[in-house]
C-alpha cells in the first residue's frame, strides 16, 4: 500500500490542527503518518509515496523548524524522490504566499509533483498577543485541510501518481 507521509510544524496549534485534520482523512485512504518536523527525516521521506507539507508562516518564511527539515533532508534525497506527488499547507496570520513559494521551491528542486492547489489558513493574528496565543482553526477550514489529506491519499491508493 502507497504511503503518504504528512510533516509538520506548530508552534501555536494552527498548523498541528490543520495536518491533523488532513491526517485523519487521508489515514481512511492509505497508509498515512504525521510526524513533526523535527522528528522526520531522510528515511521517512523515501519510504512514502507522496507528501504533505504543512507550516505557519513566521516573518514572511516557513517557519525555522520547517526549514530545518528540509536543510538536513534536501541532499540525502535528491534524486531519490523525482516524480511523487505533494501538497502544501500553510497556516499565516495574514499572506502565506510567500511561505507557499520556500515550499514549492524546495519541492521543484526535489522534482517532486504538485498535484493540489496550495492551501492557506488565515487566522488574520496581527498584533504579537494574537501571533502567540494559541489558535483554534475554523471547521469550515479544517474541512479544507481533510479535503486536501482525502483527495492526496485517494490518489495514492488509486495509483494515479
Amino acid at each position: 500500500m502507497a504511503q503518504l507521509l504528512i510533516v509538520y510544524h506548530s508552534r501555536t496549534g494552527g498548523s498541528r490542527q490543520m495536518a491533523e485534520a488532513a491526517f485523519g482523512a487521508a489515514r481512511k485512504e492509505t497508509e498515512t503518518r504525521l510526524i513533526p518536523a523535527d522528528r522526520a527525516g531522510p528515511d521517512d521521506l523515501l519510504a512514502a509515496a507522496g507528501y504533505i507539507f504543512c507550516a505557519p508562516e513566521n516573518l514572511a518564511a516557513i517557519s525555522g523548524v520547517m526549514k530545518d527539515f528540509f536543510d538536513r533532508c534536501y541532499y540525502p534525497v535528491l534524486g531519490r524522490i523525482e516524480g511523487r506527488p505533494y501538497a502544501q499547507m500553510v497556516c499565516a496570520g495574514s499572506d502565506g504566499e510567500n511561505a507557499l513559494r520556500q515550499i514549492a521551491r524546495i519541492a521543484q528542486g526535489w522534482r517532486l509533483r504538485p498535484v493540489q492547489e496550495a492551501l492557506i489558513v488565515c487566522t488574520h493574528a496581527q498584533t504579537p498577543e494574537q501571533i502567540l496565543a494559541e489558535k483554534t482553526i475554523p471547521n469550515p477550514e479544517l474541512a479544507r485541510c481533510r479535503e486536501t489529506g482525502q483527495a492526496l491519499a485517494a490518489g495514492l491508493a488509486m495509483g494515479m501518481f
